[in-house]
């Protein structure tokens, strides 16, 4: 069964495109099948994998909006991984997609697809996939969370990286309400911490207790190493393989191999029309 997990903070600069790349290379080195999902148009993660979008004259934008066929723009990365890579014509998607019925549903069906025609290779599939969300919460991060079967959420170790944790998970209580009601978070993933640093200690301390989300352990240490990597188009795995990056994100996939091995729970069932529910807290379980 294929586990697709969304990566999302409308918050930039909090290290979710490396935990994307990163995440994904450790999965790959533990056996699993992983294809990459670039569904920011500012393609850092199709570039930081060693691929220029300046090169393609296909990406995951024609897929969306065009309905071609995901096999025809997949490529292999040097990390061991498959990428559905983005290019800056994915800025008009959002438009685009706009007004067509069913709009949230256009990805959950694309990989719905995708499935469905592997099934019968020899892969046999896919076993994570993985959706690099840009940084807002417009369609194509909703869209996101609708084919998703859960949300991680990338936090750097400082207050200001706080700010708009709570509208993510809004949005994630609207998904569930409306288009994907088996959608679970995740978690939080620390990243950016330094350890010298009481600051960084005590948001570390805190987040489980603000947001009453799972931390997914260990946090990610702050390092050179992590600009290092997308200089070559590889992930910290390759460049550094050694250095505590590298581990932190190794420990980060078990982490998460355990948490999709756990039941998923049953899909609460439609609300009535015509009645409403008060949100009694913006925790999603």
């Amino acid at each position: 069964m294929t586990t697709t997990l969304a990566i999302a903070n409308q918050k930039g600069g909090v290290a979710k495109t490396t935990s994307v790349a990163s995440l994904g290379a450790a999965l790959a080195e533990l056996g699993h099948s992983v294809l990459l999902v670039d569904l920011d148009p500012q393609a850092c993660l199709t570039f930081s994998l060693g691929i220029d979008p300046e090169d393609l004259g296909l990406s995951v934008h024609h897929v969306l909006t065009q309905g071609l066929d995901p096999l025809e723009v997949i490529v292999t990365t040097e990390d061991g991984v498959d990428l559905l890579p983005a290019t800056i014509e994915l800025a008009r998607a959002e438009a685009e997609l706009l007004t067509r019925t069913g709009r949230e549903q256009v990805l959950a069906a694309v990989l719905s697809d995708l499935d469905e025609a592997l099934a019968g290779t020899e892969d046999g599939g896919y076993d994570w996939v993985l959706l690099d969300c840009p940084p807002s919460l417009g369609v194509l991060t909703v869209a996101a969370l609708t084919a998703a079967d859960g949300v991680l959420v990338p936090l750097q170790c400082e207050t200001l990286s706080h700010r708009g944790v709570g509208q993510l998970l809004d949005t994630v209580h609207d998904v569930r309400r409306f288009t994907n009601r088996g959608l679970e978070v995740w978690g939080v993933l620390p990243t950016l911490y330094d350890a010298r640093t009481q600051h960084a200690r005590t948001v570390l301390d805190t987040i489980s207790q603000t947001y009453d989300l799972e931390v997914v352990e260990p946090p990610i240490p702050k390092t050179i190493r992590f600009a290092e990597a997308p200089a070559v188009g590889r992930s910290i795995l390759s460049t550094s393989r050694s250095s505590k990056g590298a581990a932190a994100y190794r420990a980060a996939a078990e982490s998460l191999l355990r948490r999709a091995e756990r039941p998923r729970p049953t899909p609460d069932p439609p609300r009535k029309a015509g009645r409403t529910t008060a949100r009694s807290s913006r925790k999603p379980s």
